[in-house]
Formats: C-alpha cells, sequence, structure tokens
C-alpha cells in the first residue's frame, strides 16, 4: 500500500473517466448520482510524473482529471485496487461463490437506457483495464505480504444448525475482511475448523505469504500445532485440510485465545448459522 498523502480515486461515470484527489470531493458525487449511468471507485497511488503529464496535455490539471476512456493507455495509472464505497444507504454484504472469486467493490446506479452497443464493448475494455491484481502482485517488501487471522464457529445444539467465522487483516492493517460460511448441521468443533478452512482459503486466494492464526477453539489450535492427536475420523479429516493449506504459506502460527479476545470472529460465525450450507458472505473494509 502507498502512502495515504498520495491516493487517488480513479472514477468511471458512463463513458467518462475521471481522477479526484480530494475525498470529499468524490464523496459528494456518489451522494448526488442516483438515478445517473453507473459509477465504478478504484483507489490508486502515486500517479507517476510522466502520467501527470499525459493528462495536462489533455487539458486536465487540478484535483480532478477527467478524459474520455478511450484515450487511457493500460499503463496510465499503475496497479489499482478496489476502493470499498457504498451507494449510501446501502448495508448489503458481498457475497461470493465456494471459489472465493471476490468481485471487484464498485458503487452501482440505474444504467442509463440509452447506453451503444459500442458503448458496452468499451466498457468490457475498461474493466479488464482495470481489473485488481492479487495482494502479493502490490505488496510492498517491509510488509511481507503478512496477515491475521482470527476464527471461530458456532453451533445452535451441538450439533445444530451451525455457522463458520473469520475475520482477516491485512499486516499494515490497511485492509479488513469479514467472512462467514453456512456450515449445515455440525458440532462446535467442525465449525471452529470450517471456520480456520475459510479462513486460510481467502487468505491464499488474495496472495498473503505469512500468516499468524488465533481463534478460542484449544482443540482447533492444539491439534493444527500437532500437540493433540485427532482421535475423530472426522477431526483428522479436517485436521489434514488445515495442514495441506497450512503448507501454502511460507510462515505460519497459530495460537490459543480466550473467548473474550476473539469476539470479532465469533460475530461473525454466529451471523453465519442463518446461512445455507456452504453459502459464503464477504465483507471488505479499506482504511
Amino acid at each position: 500500500m502507498g502512502d495515504e498523502k498520495d491516493a487517488f480515486y480513479v472514477v468511471r461515470k458512463g463513458d467518462v473517466i475521471g481522477v479526484y484527489k480530494n475525498l470529499s470531493d468524490l464523496q459528494a458525487l456518489l451522494r448526488t448520482s442516483v438515478g445517473e449511468p453507473a459509477i465504478s471507485v478504484f483507489k490508486g497511488y502515486r500517479l507517476a510524473k510522466e502520467s501527470e503529464e499525459y493528462l495536462a496535455s489533455h487539458g486536465l490539471k487540478n484535483a480532478m482529471y477527467s478524459m474520455d476512456f478511450s484515450d487511457v493507455r493500460d499503463d496510465l495509472f499503475g496497479i489499482l485496487i478496489p476502493c470499498p464505497f457504498r451507494q449510501p444507504g446501502s448495508s448489503k454484504d458481498k457475497i461470493i461463490g465456494k471459489n472465493f472469486q471476490e468481485k471487484r467493490m464498485q458503487t452501482e446506479v440505474v444504467a442509463s437506457p440509452s447506453f451503444s452497443a459500442a458503448g458496452q464493448q468499451k466498457h468490457a475494455k475498461l474493466d479488464n483495464f482495470l481489473e485488481v491484481p492479487p495482494i502479493s502482485s502490490y505488496c510492498p517488501p517491509y510488509m511481507q505480504c503478512s496477515c491475521t487471522l482470527e476464527f471461530d464457529g458456532a453451533s445452535k445444539g451441538n450439533p445444530g444448525l451451525a455457522g463458520a467465522g473469520a475475520v482477516l487483516h491485512a499486516g499494515d492493517g490497511s485492509m479488513v475482511f469479514r467472512l462467514r460460511e453456512g456450515v449445515g448441521v455440525a458440532t462446535n468443533n467442525v465449525a471452529e475448523y470450517r471456520g480456520l478452512i475459510l479462513g486460510l482459503k481467502y487468505a491464499i486466494e488474495k496472495g498473503f505469504k505469512h500468516i499468524k492464526v488465533q481463534g478460542d477453539s484449544k482443540l482447533v489450535c492444539m491439534q493444527t500445532q500437532g500437540i493433540w492427536k485427532c482421535k475423530n475420523q472426522n477431526m483428522a479429516e479436517l485436521s489434514k485440510i488445515v495442514k495441506e493449506l497450512k503448507d501454502q504459506f511460507i510462515s505460519f502460527q497459530i495460537n490459543h485465545i480466550l473467548r473474550e479476545g476473539n469476539t470479532e470472529a465469533d460475530a461473525q460465525a454466529n451471523l453465519a448459522v442463518y446461512l445455507k450450507n456452504g453459502e459464503i458472505q464477504v465483507e471488505c473494509d479499506m482504511k
């Protein structure tokens, strides 16, 4: 991640691309854009001097730049990351399937009815240009692509309707991912393992290489560390999945913590109880 003082926001509104350097101006735009062409917002850092000059050559200067997106060069904005703005008043979660392919964060408004086929092709090209790379592709050396994972599970009946929860923090504190998955009818131990597996899979998907894990399930933590043996066949199978996942990290550490220190993951697990078995929901906050 770059320094926030160097941050800029790339906005697509209809057939126009704009670059904002003032967050308050961008927020004002989002509040007044209901009923207009769809808006997509992305965040970047350190606009190169050459890019500034290129934009200025098109008569664009000061806090906001605007240009037709047919003039956008593939290397103009460098690496962009999704900016998690939502339409004011919206609290809908971003829902993804089991393949963990998270959709780019967008503020969607009503599309223009006069949107042409040529315009659709241009938007498709621009979407490819703005495709967000995994975290590992822009992770600076000092971060070492590290993250912290908190996991938990909940079962209403033990066994009963169960849910798995996880909270993933980027190493520099810039992003927080809240994850939850419906587990169906299961025990607390199964739900706890599923929470750990959910978080590890997502961390791998996002490109993290170093991970510190913590949870309030002593059984899961001890079995993952190899201190306790898996006497139950079901636990042994889940433990095997965890081992395969943790081996994909350069460094892996797991610690048992008290329940009072695991409230965020616990909240996600309890929300997941009401999801269908295998249904996954993900929220992303960017700081």
